[in-house]
């Protein structure tokens, strides 16, 4: 029996096929790119491989951060970061190898990061990423899958630096607000994003609701849902959610490695609950005895 120990993913992602999950994330390794693990029960994980690797048949040669991964038809899409750029490959395989025919970010007009590509009932897309303005801010575009090409006319930022537990002064910085995901649940639409440094002790997550992807979103009040204060680990943030086979949600993130280090990040998956309100939103929460501490072998 091989030497279990904890993984150590940033920015991570989970997807569910069949009754296999696969966890990606930031993994700043050599060579630069994304690896790939394999799960049956979310608790034991052992490698699956290499998604992508830098080289000539990807964009960028730096900083490969923030990876999405989902499913376009006949094919999978990786959307990443490379260069504070927004990058998307291909593959037949969910597990990759992950390539661009065309080798180039989907915007380079600007420095972009964090992608998540959210495709609506209709089957209209939209990219939420994060734009830099004297911080870090999220926007939204429409988005097209088989292109991989924004529309610049819808280009609009989705969230502003209000909340107290925003930006705490744990790590002094200017506004963060990062790590975006949206899904829809009975006909709303609900954005999970991280907010403050990384390297705070705060870094945390909270949500925002909206009638339209496109917003404008609203805050509820109490929005912040993982905190150290509330899964009782520092710098937690910056993840996805995913479904198990029943539809119960998941939101998988990082925290920071010790009370005294932040890197390597380490990853960690805890149940999100959802509980009717009086305006027609959810109330979404996650409880501190329920966190998944992964391990891989």
């Amino acid at each position: 029996m091989g030497k279990e120990e904890q993984i150590a993913y940033a920015d991570p992602t989970i997807v569910r096929a069949g009754s296999k999950f696969y966890l990606t994330g930031t993994a700043n390794k050599t060579p630069q790119g994304f690896d790939v693990l394999e799960s049956k029960d979310l608790k034991n994980w052992t490698s699956a491989g290499h998604l992508l690797t830098e080289g000539k048949q990807v964009y960028g040669d730096k900083g490969f951060w923030a990876p999405q991964l989902y499913n376009n038809g006949k094919t999978w899409q990786l959307a990443y970061t490379a260069n504070e750029q927004v990058a998307v490959a291909e593959a037949s395989s969910l597990i990759g190898p992950y390539t661009q025919k065309s080798v180039k970010p989907v915007d380079a007009s600007a420095k972009n990061i964090d992608p998540f590509v959210f495709t609506d009932d209709d089957g209209k897309s939209y990219l939420y990423h994060v734009r830099f303005d004297n911080g870090n801010y999220i926007w939204v575009a429409a988005y097209d899958k088989n292109t991989g090409s924004i529309d610049h006319n819808t280009l609009k930022r989705c969230l502003d630096n209000t909340e107290a537990w925003e930006n705490t002064g744990d790590y002094p910085s200017a506004p963060i607000m990062e790590g975006p995901t949206v899904i829809k649940r009975n006909g709303k639409y609900y954005m999970f994003y991280s907010a403050n440094h990384f390297m705070s002790r705060d870094y945390a997550v909270g949500y925002a609701v909206a009638d339209s992807p496109m917003g404008p979103w609203k805050k509820p009040v109490n929005n912040r849902i993982i905190h150290r204060s509330t899964v009782g680990e520092n710098g937690s943030g910056h993840g996805d959610v995913f479904y198990d086979k029943k539809g119960n949600a998941f939101y998988v993130y990082h925290v920071h490695n010790s009370n005294n280090a932040v890197s390597p990040r380490l990853t960690r998956i805890v149940p999100l609950h959802f509980a009717p309100t009086n305006d027609g939103y959810y109330r979404i929460t996650v409880k501190k005895d329920e966190v998944i501490v992964p391990m891989r072998k």
